[in-house]
């Protein structure tokens, strides 16, 4: 972090612990370790780090309790979801479903900042674990069909309290932005008690980052959602994350290449890295008494 000036980040919880198909013991055991030690780097490190925490869909009612706990007990201010989960039938839910609404009404209750990425996707797509598939495209595909779910059911608006971030841009989502809303006007017998998603393009409460790996790419970004919309995106120490030792890569690589081509201002570039994450996570400024609990 000091190597490359980051004097803050946002921490959040690994993919794995999203507890998809897990035992009930457990995935308490495990979401509870990882809500716990996500804390104390919080309340030790107050000054560089803002955590998240996680709970699983599937178990509600300790999904709920443990919501008020990590907010109430330990300060967390940033809720992780997975873009999908194993339901009691076997079946693969997205987060968006209305099973998942009563995590969202307590979020919207505590006002939380809400963090949505993909995992899992070579056990849901009968496909062979190879190329790097499930990574390098199904994620994507993964955040594209969850973000079609929320703002169809118009989620950012129904949970206004509430401030939800996309991983990785959201990016089959943004390119995929066209053919929804063909799909929309064409077949509106299919969408009848739904939303339009030109109603919620560019909404206040949904967040994209820019781990999208190319300036073009977070260019289409800016046009979709507007500037202020996203967030600085780093997923380090993963390979997929913007390090030091994967080709040309390091921390705001896509950013720092999109303002030298001019598809993005230096003023703007400052506004990704801190006022428009301050915004996401609800927070006017950043100072010790917003997370040391």
């Amino acid at each position: 972090m000091n190597k490359y000036n980051i004097d803050h980040a946002v921490m959040l919880c690994l993919s794995q612990l999203y507890c998809n198909g897990w035992k009930e013991q457990d995935c308490k055991d495990a979401i509870t370790f990882q809500n716990d030690f996500n804390a104390s780097i919080q309340n030790d490190y107050p000054d560089r780090f803002t955590c998240g925490f996680v709970v699983q869909p599937l178990y509600m009612n300790h999904a709920l309790n443990e919501i008020d706990r990590c907010v109430n007990e330990l300060g967390l201010k940033v809720l992780c979801l997975p873009t999908h989960f194993l339901n009691n039938k076997n079946e693969w839910l997205s987060t968006a479903e209305p099973d998942v609404d009563p995590i969202y009404e307590l979020a919207d209750k505590h006002k939380l900042a809400v963090q949505i990425h993909p995992y899992d996707g070579e056990k849901m797509v009968a496909l062979k674990n190879q190329y790097w598939r499930f990574h390098l495209v199904w994620m994507m595909a993964q955040c594209a069909d969850t973000l079609h779910l929320f703002t169809l059911r118009d989620l950012p608006n129904k949970y206004s309290n509430m401030r939800t971030n996309f991983a990785h841009g959201g990016m089959l989502g943004i390119a995929n932005y066209g053919r929804r809303i063909q799909g929309f006007d064409g077949r509106p017998d299919i969408f009848e008690e739904l939303e339009n998603p030109r109603k919620t393009l560019g909404h206040k409460n949904l967040y994209f980052d820019t781990l999208v790996h190319d300036s073009h790419t977070l260019d289409l970004l800016k046009k979709r959602v507007g500037l202020s919309q996203i967030v600085m995106g780093l997923d380090d120490p993963f390979p997929l994350g913007e390090i030091d030792g994967v080709g040309t890569s390091y921390p705001g690589r896509a950013l720092d290449y999109a303002i030298e081509t001019g598809m993005i201002t230096q003023a703007e570039g400052k506004k990704i890295w801190h006022k428009n994450v301050l915004n996401w996570l609800g927070m006017k400024s950043l100072t010790l008494s917003n997370l040391k609990h």
